[in-house]
């Protein structure tokens, strides 16, 4: 063991998602090293000692240096046994589920999520504990702190690099390494929590039904052949872009209807039933057909209606609760009052759902940010929510024959209403005047209450604060919204999920009980102007279209 002197490094604060950066600047001496170092001086009681964690990645670039990094430097803090997946290959909500089952200490996952990866691109790294969600915001400032006091770091020397090929396990003085399958605990997972006996069945007996799956050359792309083709029987031709790439093929791993466009084009053009992607680690998803979207808060929404009536696990545990992330469409809480469950409000970050599960008060919960999951394990799971429609498609044939995405998206509506929903992000915008912008708003906010504005009249303009109701922690300034009195909502936000610059994101919101058929962009287009008007974003960001509208 060696101990190295080191000096802080300015800005490495976890966001809600890890710490996130360029390639470029994790490469710097003592960068990468000083980070890792303070994850383990910041572990909690008992702390690394003794201690068992799970180390994987989404196979971009830079993720295998970073796992030698993490066993060396693991070894010399105490770390008694690491669990790794095949080749440093985890997706994120498979790294949750191994934690889980294993009942380690922790994980650390090697992702800079749905972003694009590359030497010129992005890294980033994250640390989960041991209930396998993301860090509490008490554990990542105790991180944070202690990158910003850290004098040295500590690390074994090894003869060689760990071999991550081989699966087994390895010994060395003092700890262990345990190289596991990538994908076997988290489709025994899969396989325990929906019917594939009946998905299997519908593919049988529908044989016009298509899936195409796009992993957009993410981690997730063994996992979607061992579920869609090995287990479920659909053809190899369903799967595309399903080999894990270090730069992702070029692409931007990020599943929505700009960056999927391969995949949009192509189910329009081939007229599939359902087509399906994911994101670089595995934990995002998107749903749509050949006529129709399916908005990531109406997916999260459909699938706590019919959880119970045909998924197994809900079926043996029931629903106790569900919830989304304040910007996501309040469709989910038509289901929640319809169904007498309590639904939850919490601020963008998936560690927010992660207290309400193990408090054994929340089921299923969503993010409009193509995130949708379960209390199965503590991270979104994109794999899972497209199951979840498989399961539910096949389960609504039984009894309505040739049903579709569309139809069933109908049937939703006409029992809840429509909760129209779209978001404009525009990334990588200067950060001082993104931040001016909503200072300026936000100061001029009890001037806009009371105000007409294209004809929505202004109710309420404020700042969203969240008092987590099982650790009573107080999160403030979760996003400015400005509400209006026919429930209609636009939200501004600024997202921690970039590596440079800042996002602006602005998310739209109108319910309409009558009328489904509009085109969201048609629909909220009066809120867009609106939000546009009163934000004057094209002044302070010098952007006059989004980069991505979802």
């Amino acid at each position: 063991m060696s101990t190295v002197a080191t000096t802080p490094f300015d800005g490495q604060k976890p966001g809600t998602s890890g710490l996130r950066k360029r390639v470029v600047v994790f490469q710097q001496e003592h960068y990468t090293e000083n980070f890792i170092q303070a994850i383990f001086t910041a572990m909690p009681a008992p702390g690394a000692q003794g201690a068992t964690i799970v180390v994987g990645g989404d196979g971009r670039y830079y993720m295998r240096d970073v796992v030698q990094k993490i066993i060396r430097i693991g070894a010399a803090n105490g770390i008694a046994r690491f669990i790794v997946g095949q080749d440093g290959i985890l997706s994120t909500p498979a790294a949750s589920a191994i934690i889980r089952k294993s009942q380690a200490d922790g994980g650390i996952i090697l992702t800079a999520s749905h972003n694009p990866g590359g030497p010129n691109a992005d890294f980033g790294i994250k640390y989960n504990t041991r209930n396998g969600g993301p860090a509490p915001e008490s554990v990542t400032d105790a991180i944070y702190a202690a990158t910003r006091t850290i004098t040295e770091y500590r690390q074994v020397t090894l003869d060689a690099p760990v071999d991550l090929t081989t699966i087994g396990s390895q010994r060395f003085d003092g700890f262990d390494v345990e190289i596991v399958d990538s994908v076997s605990d988290y489709v025994e997972l899969t396989k325990s929590i929906f019917d594939f006996d009946v998905i299997r069945r519908f593919r049988q007996h529908s044989p016009d039904f298509s899936l195409l799956f796009d992993a957009l050359n993410g981690v997730t792309g063994p996992y979607g052949r061992r579920i869609f083709v090995d287990e479920l029987g659909f053809p190899e031709s369903a799967l595309d872009q399903c080999t894990p790439l270090e730069d992702f093929g070029g692409c931007h791993p990020d599943p929505n209807l700009t960056y999927a466009d391969k995949l949009v084009a192509r189910v329009a053009r081939e007229s599939v039933s359902l087509g399906a992607a994911s994101d670089g680690d595995g934990d995002r998803n998107m749903v749509l057909s050949h006529d129709w979207f399916v908005t990531p808060s109406d997916s999260v929404a459909v699938i706590a209606h019919y959880a119970a009536e045909c998924i197994p696990y809900f079926q043996r545990h029931g629903l106790r609760g569900l919830a989304r992330s304040m910007p996501t469409s309040c469709a989910i809480d038509r289901v929640a009052r319809a169904k007498g469950l309590e639904c939850f409000e919490v601020p963008t970050g998936w560690k927010f759902f992660g207290n309400l599960m193990d408090a054994g008060r929340l089921s299923i919960c969503g993010e409009e940010s193509f995130g949708t999951g379960s209390d199965h394990i503590r991270e979104k799971d994109g794999i899972w929510a497209i199951v979840a429609w498989l399961n539910i498609l096949a389960h609504v044939n039984q009894t309505q024959p040739g049903a579709s995405v569309r139809s069933i998206m109908r049937d939703f509506y006409q029992t809840y209403g429509r909760n129209y929903f779209t978001r404009y992000d525009y990334e990588e915008v200067d950060a001082d005047g993104a931040a001016q912008m909503i200072n300026d708003l936000r100061a001029k906010g009890p001037a806009l209450v009371g105000q007409t504005i294209n004809g929505f009249t202004v109710a309420a303009v404020n700042d969203f604060e969240y008092t987590d109701p099982i650790d009573h922690s107080i999160s403030r300034n979760q996003g400015l919204r400005v509400i209006f009195d026919d429930s209609s909502r636009i939200i501004f936000r600024l997202s921690g999920t970039g590596s440079e610059g800042a996002t602006v994101r602005i998310y739209i919101e109108r319910f309409d009980p009558v009328e489904f058929d509009t085109d969201a962009q048609v629909a909220l287009k009066p809120l867009v102007d609106t939000a546009l008007e009163i934000s004057q974003l094209s002044q302070y960001t010098g952007r006059n279209e989004p980069t991505v509208i979802t």
